[in-house]
């Protein structure tokens, strides 16, 4: 993992060098529209209001879970009591992140949803939200994680919400066989190269031509900047954009080229 000091050199580094946010250069259709119709859009959708008052809730509770870590710590599985408002602050993703899900799978209406990495259910929410119809499934390792994020669907009467609470290389054949495809996948855990790159390849028979994968924090250590070098250079991946927090994958045959770029975001 980058020390903070490293990790905002890099983002002041990718804000300078990224592309301006406003389509300004972009010659790509596809990426010209996803900027103004998705990561620009400045409206105030329903379901926002009813994530960020629960996700308030939370950030102010200090009960205590007995939480396995299943991630990139040199602990993995270890068990350590965690508070609910700390899990909320370290381990969501921020407001803006998860309405720019909100807004990709309201746009791009993906009717398989997998998320591997739960937490407290605030991202699952947004996705959830987007398009009732959506099926959504999600994976979180930690079961007193598992229980709240259950707990905080029912708040928001996401019934149709199926959450496994397993190691993730565990749940992934499974899911992956009793769905005849993936749409949109949202991968949020165990920040390491190793892992990283191997959900990718179990998932790529379940990518079709019109499927998403949105990785988290492709920035935050070099096995993960090594990681998303990977998949960019993958020949499926047609077309990548590095919003520096995360990493957008697209499998469009359109574009017949690979396309990679850095947005500002």
């Amino acid at each position: 993992m980058y020390s903070r000091l490293q990790l905002a050199t890099k983002y002041l580094r990718y804000y300078i060098n990224a592309s301006n946010g406003r389509g300004h250069g972009i010659h790509s259709p596809f990426v010209f529209d996803f900027i103004t119709n998705i990561l620009n859009d400045k409206r105030d959708f329903y379901a926002y209001g009813r994530v960020e008052q629960l996700r308030a809730a939370l950030a102010a509770d200090t009960s205590l879970l007995e939480v396995e870590d299943f991630g990139a710590g040199p602990a993995g599985g270890r068990k350590k009591q965690r508070r609910v408002k700390d899990i909320v602050q370290t381990a969501v993703k921020p407001r803006k992140y998860g309405q720019l899900l909100f807004r990709m799978a309201a746009y791009y209406r993906p009717h398989y949803i997998l998320e591997l990495g739960t937490s407290v259910g605030i991202t699952t929410s947004y996705l959830a939200l987007a398009d009732n119809r959506a099926i959504v499934t999600t994976v979180e390792g930690s079961a007193a994680v598992a229980e709240l994020a259950r707990e905080n669907f029912k708040k928001l009467g996401l019934s149709s919400v199926a959450l496994y609470n397993r190691p993730f290389e565990e749940c992934l054949p499974r899911i992956i066989q009793h769905h005849p495809h993936l749409d949109f996948v949202f991968i949020d855990g165990n920040h390491r190269k190793e892992p990283t790159l191997d959900y990718f390849q179990r998932l790529l028979p379940a990518m079709q031509e019109n499927s998403v994968i949105v990785f988290d924090d492709i920035h935050w250590s070099k096995g993960m900047e090594s990681a998303w070098e990977a998949v960019k250079a993958h020949p499926k991946v047609m077309l990548t954009i590095d919003l520096f927090f995360i990493g957008l994958v697209f499998f469009r045959k359109e574009f017949k080229v690979k396309q990679d770029f850095t947005i500002r975001f």
